[in-house]
């Protein structure tokens, strides 16, 4: 704790010599305001980029902190209190949402270039459907892999609740091993469509998701999706250029495709919106 003090007392000190006008005590108990909302909404400051605080540094003070120095050295004393604090308040910190419940391990995999495990997946497109109700079912992340190793027996009871030729889309994430692609299915114009951000091409897999679609037609009694349908992949989408962006470029489209916006995201986008998945997972709603 002395050491939390200890940086508290930085931050204030800086804050007074960037704003001279104001006294030391309020630029300590500003500074440390702000922090202690983000660990409170955040459980970490991993979400939060130095433009965050220089803004609202810049409301608070009415002056320009954007100036490089400046800049700086808030960045600098963000990671110094990151890495004294985030300890703290993450061994506690949850979100629950629904059935849903993520731990700082679950969010920490939104962090730099780790993998985006299953939990976020599954949340994160919990929110996807609910942001247009009725319209999209997203399948949980373990559906395909049972669909691929058990065959339609593995899955039939995973839509007893749910009539998904009554939907516009179908989002399904793929996890092969270590890589997330994504499969969507546009019910109406009976489109079946292969996303991948490494541009690899799986044959096999829409060629299950088919098979899945007309043994559900045949046990819902959906004799019009029997037949119909057709296939793409879509190659001229969003490519990452690493090993570890698979999982983030996955629900970039899922929610892209949800609310009928275009991909006009890339590679240089992942550290932004990864921070903003995060923030979207702890406020349990998506940024539209």
């Amino acid at each position: 704790w002395c050491f939390l003090f200890k940086n508290w007392e930085l931050w204030g000190l800086t804050l007074s010599l960037a704003a001279p006008r104001y006294p030391h005590s309020c630029g300590c108990h500003l500074s440390r305001g702000i922090l202690e909302e983000s660990l409170r909404q955040y459980g970490s400051l991993i979400p939060i980029h130095v433009d965050d605080v220089v803004e609202k540094l810049q409301d608070i003070f009415n002056e320009n902190f954007s100036h490089p120095h400046r800049k700086a050295v808030v960045q600098h004393l963000i990671h110094s209190f990151h890495r004294s604090s985030g300890s703290v308040v993450a061994k506690t910190f949850r979100v629950n949402y629904k059935r849903h419940v993520l731990t700082m391990d679950d969010l920490g995999t939104l962090y730099g270039q780790n993998w985006l495990n299953d939990q976020v997946m599954n949340m994160y497109g919990e929110l996807v459907m609910d942001s247009v109700p009725k319209k999209v079912h997203f399948f949980n992340s373990f559906f395909y892999d049972k669909l691929r190793t058990k065959g339609y027996e593995g899955v039939k009871r995973w839509t007893k609740n749910v009539d998904i030729f009554q939907k516009d889309l179908l989002l399904i994430p793929i996890h092969l091993e270590v890589h997330w692609s994504l499969v969507s299915v546009d019910i109406p114009r009976r489109a079946i469509t292969y996303f991948d951000s490494q541009r690899t091409l799986n044959r096999r897999c829409p060629k299950h998701i088919y098979k899945y679609l007309q043994a559900e037609a045949i046990k819902k009694d959906q004799q019009d999706f029997l037949t119909g349908w057709t296939g793409f992949f879509k190659m001229n989408v969003g490519r990452q250029n690493n090993d570890s962006d698979c999982g983030a470029f996955v629900l970039q489209y899922c929610k892209c495709l949800a609310l009928g916006q275009q991909f006009n995201f890339g590679q240089q986008d992942m550290p932004r919106l990864r921070r903003q998945m995060y923030k979207e997972l702890c406020h349990c709603k998506l940024m539209v």
